[in-house]
């Protein structure tokens, strides 16, 4: 079963940067898609970037530019380094592993709160 435990959320003012991280742990089957998604308070989750075994990236478009997703392979850690950030950023943001074009495999972190001040 894998277990996912995320870090790094909190609150920065407007044009501030966070670092979300994720580290998996136990058996990790068929996984070759890392990623985050994002869901703001009285909306429906979102998917923000993900990254692939092969080092491809995806960017949702409002975060092109400001986002960046990168993995450790060895740790088996997904990162989200988050700049230029604005309160429209403001959401409890989501590990995702999974498989692409297998919805059967999806695993999910606990949810980290990312909060941007005016």
């Amino acid at each position: 079963q894998v277990q996912l435990v995320e870090s790094g959320g909190g609150l920065v003012q407007s044009g501030g940067s966070l670092r979300l991280s994720c580290a998996a742990s136990g058996s990790i089957p068929s996984i070759n898609s890392r990623g985050w998604y994002r869901q703001a308070p009285g909306k429906e989750r979102e998917w923000v970037a993900r990254i692939t075994n092969g080092g491809s990236t995806l960017y949702e478009d409002s975060v092109k530019g400001r986002f960046t997703v990168s993995r450790d392979n060895t740790r088996d850690t997904v990162y989200l380094q988050m700049n230029s950030l604005n309160p429209g950023d403001t959401a409890v943001y989501y590990c995702h592993y999974g498989r692409i074009g297998d919805p059967l495999v999806s695993y999910w972190g606990q949810g980290t709160q990312v909060t941007v001040s005016s």
